[in-house]
């Protein structure tokens, strides 16, 4: 998704909305965001996206350690 819509920003197309990145990075794909970000060099210089990112990925973690530590399921 970040190579493409970089794809579509380097030749002045209608770009993927944030959201639908953030969207993309929430439910499962913020490592693959993450990786593309590092790729293409896309994104990085955004604070505001940089901000939700990185929230998102601490949440995934937060629920990762809370899943492991809970003695139920």
């Amino acid at each position: 998704m970040m190579g493409y819509d970089k794809y579509l920003a380097r030749n002045k197309k209608r770009r993927i909305l944030e959201n639908t990145l953030l969207l993309w990075a929430l439910f499962g794909g913020s490592i693959g965001t993450g990786f593309g970000m590092w790729v293409f060099k896309h994104k990085t210089s955004k604070r505001s996206f940089l901000w939700k990112f990185w929230s998102i990925v601490l949440f995934q973690f937060l629920v990762v350690l809370a899943l492991y530590f809970t003695d139920t399921i």
